[in-house]
């Protein structure tokens, strides 16, 4: 199933068939470096654990460019836990995301700044979020770049938030809201 579709670049539906692929990319020590380490490679049966639970909440894709997939991207709304850490009110719907593009090829050509854009606006319009979050570990000054030029803001540092390569890393919480508008680079 399609999610949207903008251009050439599509977010689909992650099917049984995609596991060779995230075990693919998620072997790679380039990608592992900015999503789950390059400590934690994923074999098929890592995969399957990770990405193909029964009891995840979290609506898991994939992403296509020109018809070729390059990338993963999952959105799921905030849990209880999330909304109280993050300081956010019952009453608002909030949507967590994450994502990655595992073709290294794929990098620094804008396509991951079309793919938050996009998906952005899936959220907010299509599915009536008040609020988008992520949590980038701190260190990652490209990702937190294209997450702004997205319309994303700073809102707190989370100190020690996220395991990652043998340490546990500070993050931001990052979010976008419905008053929120993308930066265009001329």
């Amino acid at each position: 199933m399609i999610r949207f579709k903008q251009d050439d670049l599509e977010v689909r539906s992650m099917e049984a068939d995609d596991a060779v692929l995230l075990a693919k990319w998620l072997s790679n020590p380039q990608v592992l470096e900015y999503y789950e380490g390059r400590d934690r490679p994923h074999d098929l049966e890592r995969v399957y654990e990770h990405f193909y639970r029964e009891d995840s909440e979290s609506i898991r894709s994939i992403v296509m460019y020109r018809d070729e997939p390059i990338g993963y991207i999952q959105y799921y709304e905030i849990d209880e836990a999330e909304r109280e850490l993050y300081g956010y009110a019952k009453s608002e719907r909030i949507f967590g995301m994450d994502q990655f593009i595992g073709e290294p090829g794929f990098w620094n050509r804008g396509i991951g700044t079309r793919l938050i854009q996009s998906m952005a606006s899936y959220l907010l319009d299509s599915l009536n979020a008040d609020r988008i979050v992520m949590d980038p570990q701190e260190w990652n000054h490209r990702a937190i770049r294209v997450y702004e030029k997205c319309g994303f803001v700073k809102k707190k540092l989370l100190p020690q938030h996220e395991w990652h390569e043998g340490a546990y890393r500070d993050c931001w919480l990052i979010e976008r809201s419905q008053n929120a508008s993308c930066v265009d680079e001329a």
